[in-house]
C-alpha cells in the first residue's frame, strides 16, 4: 500500500512562491507515475500537473504551464511542486497523487492513492 504525505503548503502573498512535496512510502517510487490536483472551496477537484515515472516527462493544466513546475527525486521517493506568481485563485487543498497504471492522465479515476492534502493560501 503506497502512502503520501504532502507538505509545504501555507499562506503567502500575492506574487509569492511555495513549493510543495509530497513524500512516498510503502512502494517501488520509480514505479510510479505521479500527479498533483487541486480542489477550492466550493469548486470540485481540478488536475494541475502530471510527472512520469523518470521524471522525464511532464504535463500541465494550461492555466498552471510557465508558473508551476512539475519534479521528482526518486532518490528521496519524493515529489514537488514549485508554485510560481501566486495568485488568490491558486488557494487551495492541493493533492498529490500515484498510480501504478501504465496509461494515466488527468483524471482523478486513474491514481490509485492519494495524500490528505495541504493548504494553500494566497492573500494579497
Amino acid at each position: 500500500q503506497v502512502e503520501l504525505v504532502e507538505s509545504g503548503g501555507g499562506s503567502v502573498q500575492v506574487g509569492g512562491s511555495l513549493r510543495l512535496s509530497c513524500a512516498a512510502s510503502g512502494g517501488t517510487f520509480g514505479n510510479l507515475g505521479m500527479g498533483w490536483f487541486r480542489q477550492a472551496p466550493g469548486k470540485e477537484r481540478e488536475f494541475v500537473a502530471r510527472i512520469n515515472w523518470t521524471g522525464g516527462s511532464t504535463w500541465y493544466a494550461s492555466p498552471f504551464e510557465g508558473r508551476f513546475l512539475i519534479s521528482r527525486d526518486n532518490s528521496k521517493n519524493t515529489m514537488f511542486l514549485q508554485m510560481f506568481s501566486l495568485r488568490p485563485e491558486d488557494t487551495a487543498v492541493y493533492y498529490c497523487a500515484a498510480t501504478k497504471r501504465l496509461t494515466y492522465g488527468e483524471a482523478g479515476r486513474d491514481y490509485d492513492y492519494w495524500g490528505q492534502g495541504t493548504q494553500v493560501i494566497v492573500s494579497s
